[in-house]
């Protein structure tokens, strides 16, 4: 803070009478939130020292840097928190790892990469692919290397032609038997690796996905481990052509990339082998299980879907605080102007999302646990679990990202125009979030790899065999196809969306059978039926969301928290099934008889969950303990001094840090002069 600001030390007062009439503890909640009372001091003791002596006005002057500017910023301040972490580390536990790597990308340290890490990809997903995909000595000889971050690594998949078709992509890896080679090419401008984060000027390796041929025949999508800058020089290998695609609409110095290569010559030992192999006289080894390959991308799905449930949290950390501090439109003429939080219409808008970030965090714990179950099944060649965990891990960075990006921009238009300031960061966080919707998997084309699941498994649900958790319910369906009692209790609302997924599960089935009865392809009628597929898929998803939250709140876990607490998280739920049944009602119908009365009840209940959560919100929000700095919000700061910040962040603007702007002399005022 300046010396000359504006801002005041006390807390705004609107907001601390929320805190003070809230019906729990928000400490509590934060630990709750955090997953227990140690976990809530681990995180708040990394943001303190990571935080402290930061000089964050002079950190967002970023942005107002020119793109190549703030590319270089982004990789000198990256590296100063990687010295920073390290230095952590070794105060409080040298040659651990709880800090440093762990912690480089994780939520706690946002605030520090205002416009992007390059090197999150590198330590996100190239080491864990690289540990799941070497064999023993291949990590040993470079996979260690990128964990000490020796060298700076890129995971290239995507290609300027494709992208979530992994069987479209161009860039092909030929061995070579006389050399014991693999040749790798990129035969076309779309066969280019494009969109890597950090591969542009940062990385000088690079895993590449690639066609893989021997002897010309064609053996599927393989990784291979590529040089593609020298070590010491930076400077692009022999046959490499390398670069940045250029500007973004958010992410902004991220450094994605672009990668052409021509007779690129690399050992046949940086195929990444642990699965399958190429053997020195060219026989190969197929993997036991394709899906093997893709691991990978399956761990930062379920990190994606992750994290997009806590960036809504931010956005509904702010949309809150501000709704709290933010007096307009009298509801009762004769009084003051109340709180906005007041007009219902925008409880409508906010409360909604911060109970949608509970339920979604909730749901990726789930996942990250079934995650782990299957990865611990995997290493024993246990392979059962793979295809539920794909489908629940695309079915959720779906979900999540889609309506992380919509409830972002929600709550940026419930904070009016101030929500369209930079310093608001509302714009910052929605661009991050719904770049989610493309990368690591289009949404469209996920929904329709979960559609394919959901055929497999309605069929075997026909026929009595064994189905994975998440699709139980397809038996149930089949055994008792009327929905019976609507009652709607919270068991009720889940049975009608695990009803409605099933139903449209069962259109789609039928449909696709009839078209393949009718001569299409598998492929075409695939195609024709896609609509329903995706809708089928989005249900689905939407009801394991129900069900994991549902049991979170009423489950064995509950007996741990207090009351006070447990009201809270139950009114959250409540509002949560109701609001996301209300806005499904069309599916919901078409499976359960429901009166007009039975509408209108649900609709007094979204309106009475909204009442009760009222008073909560700003406490509940405060739970989800995010420092001022991972907010970087003038509208939502934990002093609620939302009108100085924002007027504090304008006075230190660089166009006013003069009286004149030079334009001024040099055209404005020689044209208007011209005229006298």
């Amino acid at each position: 803070m300046s010396a000359s600001s504006v801002i005041p030390s006390t807390v705004n007062t609107d907001l601390q009478k929320e805190r003070d009439g809230a019906s729990f503890n928000s400490e509590e909640f934060a630990a709750w939130w955090a997953g227990g009372a140690e976990q809530l001091k681990f995180k708040r003791g990394i943001k303190e020292y990571m935080y402290k002596d930061v000089d964050f006005a002079a950190l967002n002057q970023v942005d107002y840097m020119s793109h190549e500017d703030m590319c270089e910023f982004a990789v000198k301040n990256s590296i100063n928190v990687a010295k920073k972490l390290r230095q952590l580390q070794a105060e409080r536990n040298p040659g651990g790892n709880e800090y440093w790597p762990t912690l480089y990308d994780s939520p706690e340290l946002w605030g520090l990469h205002k416009v992007g890490n390059p090197f999150t990809v590198m330590f996100v997903m190239v080491i864990h692919a690289l540990k799941d995909q070497c064999t023993p000595e291949q990590y040993e000889e470079f996979g260690k290397r990128v964990e000490r971050f020796e060298v700076s690594v890129a995971y290239a998949q995507t290609e300027l032609g494709h992208g979530t078709y992994l069987r479209g992509l161009e860039t092909r890896a030929d061995y070579d038997r006389e050399t014991d080679e693999f040749v790798l090419n990129t035969p076309t401008i779309t066969a280019y690796k494009w969109w890597p984060g950090g591969l542009g000027q940062c990385s000088n390796y690079s895993i590449v996905m690639a066609q893989l041929y021997i002897d010309g025949e064609l053996k599927g999508p393989h990784l291979f481990y590529v040089q593609v800058r020298e070590e010491d020089t930076h400077e692009p290998r022999p046959g490499v052509h390398i670069g940045e695609i250029g500007k973004k609409m958010g992410f902004l110095a991220v450094n994605n990339g672009f990668l052409g290569m021509k007779n690129v010559r690399i050992p046949r030992t940086r195929m990444l082998m642990r699965h399958a192999k190429v053997n020195r006289d060219g026989t190969y080894v197929k993997s036991p299980a394709d899906a093997l390959t893709y691991f990978a991308m399956v761990r930062t799905r379920c990190i994606i879907a992750r994290n997009m449930s806590l960036i809504l949290a931010v956005a509904a950390t702010i949309g809150t605080r501000y709704s709290a501090v933010r007096r307009q439109s009298p509801i009762d003429p004769k009084l003051p102007e109340p709180q906005i939080l007041d007009h219902v219409t925008q409880q409508l808008k906010v409360i909604p999302e911060i109970a949608a970030s509970l339920a979604y965090r909730n749901a990726c714990d789930y996942l990250l646990e079934l995650f782990d179950a299957t990865s611990r099944d995997k290493d024993l060649g246990k392979y059962e679990r793979l295809p539920e965990l794909h489908s629940l891990s695309c079915a959720l960075k779906v979900l999540c990202s889609s309506d992380a990006s919509a409830g972002i921009e929600r709550l940026r238009l419930a904070c009016g125009g101030h929500g369209y300031l930079t310093s608001a960061n509302l714009g910052n966080i929605y661009v991050n979030a719904t770049a989610a919707c493309t990368y690591e998997g289009e949404n469209t084309v996920l929904l329709l790899q979960i559609g394919r699941f959901l055929m497999k498994s309605w069929r075997a649900a026909q026929s009595g065999a064994p189905l994975a958790p998440s699709v139980s319910y397809f038996a149930e369906v089949q055994r008792n196809p009327e929905f019976g009692v609507w009652t709607g209790s919270w068991e009720n609302l889940v049975k009608a969306m695990q009803f409605a997924a099933a139903n449209k599960t069962r259109i789609a089935f039928n449909n696709l059978a009839k078209r393949l009865a009718n001569g299409q392809s598998e492929e075409v009628a695939a195609n024709q039926t896609g609509i329903e597929l995706t809708q089928a898929a989005e249900l689905h998803g939407r009801a394991f969301v129900f069900h994991s939250f549902l049991t979170e709140v009423t489950g064995a876990k509950s007996k741990k928290r207090s009351s006070a607490l447990n009201r809270v998280l139950e009114q959250l739920l409540e509002l949560y099934l109701v609001n996301v049944t209300l806005n499904n009602m069309n599916n919901i119908l078409r499976v359960v008889d429901l009166t007009d009365e039975d509408l209108n009840k649900l609709q007094t209940r979204l309106e009475t969950a909204l009442t009760k959560l009222r008073p909560d919100a700003v406490a509940i929000v405060d739970g989800f303990d995010f420092a001022d700095e991972q907010l970087n919000s003038t509208l939502g700061s934990y002093d609620g001094n939302a009108y100085e910040r924002i007027f504090d962040a304008a006075m230190n603007a660089p166009l006013n840090q003069k009286s004149v702007p030079k334009s001024f002399h040099e055209h404005l005022g020689p044209f208007m002069k011209s005229n006298l």
